[in-house]
This record gives C-alpha cells, sequence and structure tokens, in this order.
C-alpha cells in the first residue's frame, strides 16, 4: 500500500509502508473487544436430532440497550413457529422410522434425517432474514449453530447471537 505523507519537505515523495503498519486494524483485535455471544439453548421437551421442538422467549439481559424486548420476543417467536410446524411430522416419521428400521436396515430413518435438514435451513433462511431486516442493523447477528450439550456428550443446535464489530474490518489487498 503507497501513502503520501503530507510533510512540506517531501511533498512529492511517496513511501512504502511495511505490512505490519498497513493492518490498522485486525480482525483479531476487533474480536477480542466485542462481547461473547448469546447462547439460545432449546427449551423444548421433545428433540428430534439435536434439535428442541422449541426456544424460550426469555430475553437475555445482555441484550438489553442492544435490541428491543418485543423484537427479540417476536424473533424468537417466528423461530419457534417454524419448529412447530415442522417437528410433529419429523417426529412421527422418526417413530416409522425407528419401527420398520431392523427390516429396511437402517434405511427407513433417511425421511426423517432429510425433514430435519430442511426445517434446520428454513430456520436459517427465517434467521438470515432476521438479520437482514434488522439484527445487523443494530449490530448484531444471529444464527443456528451446533454446540456440544453441556449435561452429556451430545450435540444440540443452539441459536448464537454475536455482537458485531462497530468498526470495518481493514483487510490489506
Amino acid at each position: 500500500m503507497s501513502v503520501l505523507l503530507p510533510n512540506m519537505a517531501d511533498f512529492d515523495t511517496i513511501y512504502e509502508l511495511e505490512e505490519e503498519d498497513e493492518r490498522i486494524v485486525s480482525e483479531e483485535h476487533l474480536v477480542r473487544y466485542c462481547p461473547e455471544p448469546v447462547v439460545m439453548r432449546g427449551a423444548g421437551h421433545i428433540t428430534v436430532f439435536g434439535l428442541s421442538n422449541k426456544f424460550d422467549t426469555e430475553f437475555p439481559s445482555v441484550l438489553t440497550g442492544k435490541v428491543a424486548p418485543e423484537e427479540f420476543k417476536t424473533s424468537i417467536n417466528r423461530v419457534n413457529a417454524c419448529l412447530k410446524k415442522n417437528l410433529p411430522v419429523n417426529v412421527k416419521w422418526l417413530l416409522c422410522g425407528c419401527l420398520c428400521c431392523c427390516c429396511t436396515v437402517g434405511c427407513s430413518l433417511w425421511p426423517v434425517i432429510c425433514l430435519n435438514k430442511r426445517t434446520r435451513r428454513s430456520i436459517q433462511k427465517l434467521l438470515e432474514w432476521e438479520n437482514n431486516r434488522l439484527y445487523h442493523k443494530l449490530g448484531l447477528h444471529w444464527k443456528l449453530s451446533k454446540r456440544k450439550c453441556e449435561s452429556n456428550n451430545m450435540m444440540e443446535y443452539v441459536i448464537l447471537i454475536e455482537f458485531l464489530p462497530k468498526y470495518p474490518i481493514f483487510r490489506p489487498d
């Protein structure tokens, strides 16, 4: 990167900056100053392949001043409505798949695996729509993420609410 320094004696001189000087603000530097993401774990009583049937609508105190509690609750309710629409079908297919598992050598579980993947994708699209509509403007990013359960060695899907850096990230070419 070339920079023209405004020194009167060397007004027309162009100096090359070293690579370390070019990285004024690095991504690692900004990530250090961002708060830890908020983890919204599933609060339902049914879980199919790590995806719970609902998320808790209780407003986390960490988000106070970042987003209105009503907006937060509306977003969680949209996710819960998507889960309420899709998960009962997944559970029925899972039960049918388990009953026929021995006869089909496990192939009867494929429909529920595909339906679960479709449910996850619809939630991801919903969260991306919410991000573009509101949360990116507020400095937040919602995403569905796979995490290890705290109580056991199983994996679960959680909603991560990440804080975006306040300053744009400078990437040298």
